[in-house]
């Protein structure tokens, strides 16, 4: 069939919008109408980067939409279900079937390896086949995905605002909720008030954290930091934020840390903000990070994060859950924009001044 798909020609390319032709779905996969889809800065890092390019490509893996047709062997899923989509996994291997999807032995297959979960194509511009991406490419009109990329949306839930709890928003709201655990009652430091990051921030709001302190380097982030549940903020260009954070802290540092930039400056200096016993969650991929057994770990733990670790059919509906019950407005960061204005998105996402894009597409 034919769609409208925003197309990456090469590395550093604008997004160009034409029409593409799309493949009907195969046993395991659904055509799904995209109504959203949220602008994540891995669809720019793809785009910019010459590091696992795949150009030419459709990129989009925050999109939600409604169910076309589903193929043969598909269960659980009907024409006409509201969906949003997550990332993509295998369902076999021993990280899948021990209940842990998100580190699955094909992640970067499944999405980051241009095909869908059968290495064929399902997209293609004038017989030049295009690239796929976390086996859905929702910067499009319609996409074809795989059964385990879908999650149902309730009635109840604005469907635009879905898209982003497939990636962006899970990531950063589990590592705290799936990984950290925070007590309530305890303190954590946030880094990098993003999308991720912010994410985070109301998750610790909605564990019941009592100290909550965001690190960034843009006043108008920090501004809604505290509008989400911060109790404190530092720019880190004007403050030390180790400093800063003990002093909060009346010394002790810290029970937990965040770091959502993917610089290994500042998880360094993230986990230098914790107490002696404290824990570090790492998101994202950054340059090394160098530290100190003694004076920097110490009997702290560090642990990276992937997807939040989150199993989406359960997480996602949590997360919808708590922002359906006022513990979760993350709709207070969204900013909406014609599908046609997608290069303007990617530009205030990354200038910092909207911290999570939504793509709207053409009825």
């Amino acid at each position: 069939m034919k769609i409208q798909a925003a197309i990456v020609y090469k590395p550093h390319d604008p997004f160009v919008i034409e029409e593409v032709d799309l493949a009907e779905p195969k046993a395991n996969e659904v055509l799904v109408k995209v109504v959203a889809s949220g602008y994540c800065h891995t669809d720019y890092s793809v785009a910019h980067r010459e590091v696992r390019s795949m150009h030419p490509v459709v990129l989009g893996h925050e999109g939600s939409g409604i169910i076309e047709s589903v193929g043969s062997q598909v269960t659980g899923f009907k024409p006409g279900d509201r969906v949003c989509m997550s990332f993509c996994y295998c369902g076999e291997c021993y990280a899948c079937v021990t209940g842990r999807p998100y580190q699955c032995e094909q992640n970067g297959r499944l999405n980051f390896g241009g095909r869908a979960f059968d290495g064929t194509a399902r997209l293609s511009k004038d017989g030049v086949e295009l690239a796929n991406f976390f086996n859905q490419s929702s910067f499009a009109t319609y996409a074809v995905t795989h059964v385990n990329n879908l999650v149902l949306v309730p009635e109840e839930m604005d469907l635009r605002l879905t898209g982003p709890l497939g990636c962006g928003i899970q990531t950063g709201a589990g590592a705290v909720l799936n990984c950290l655990k925070p007590e309530p009652g305890s303190s954590i430091v946030v880094f990098g008030c993003g999308g991720v990051g912010m994410s985070g921030l109301m998750a610790a709001k909605a564990s019941g954290c009592t100290t909550i302190i965001a690190v960034d380097t843009v006043d108008s982030r920090l501004a809604l930091a505290m509008e989400l549940g911060a109790t404190h903020t530092i720019n880190a260009k004007n403050e030390d934020p180790e400093a800063r954070a003990k002093e909060i802290t009346k010394g002790f540092g810290t029970n937990y840390a965040l770091d959502a930039t993917g610089s290994g400056v500042t998880a360094r200096a993230a986990l230098r903000c914790t107490h002696y016993f404290g824990m570090l969650a790492i998101i994202g991929g950054g340059g090394e990070i160098l530290i100190n057994a003694g004076g920097d770990l110490g009997a702290r733990t560090v642990t990276g994060i992937t997807e939040g670790r989150s199993i989406p059919t359960i997480f996602i509906p949590t997360l919808m859950n708590l922002h359906l019950n006022g513990l979760f407005p993350f709709d207070k960061m969204v900013q909406f924009y014609d599908f046609a204005d997608i290069n303007k998105a990617e530009e205030d996402s990354i200038s910092g001044k909207t911290i999570k894009p939504i793509l709207l597409m053409p009825e």
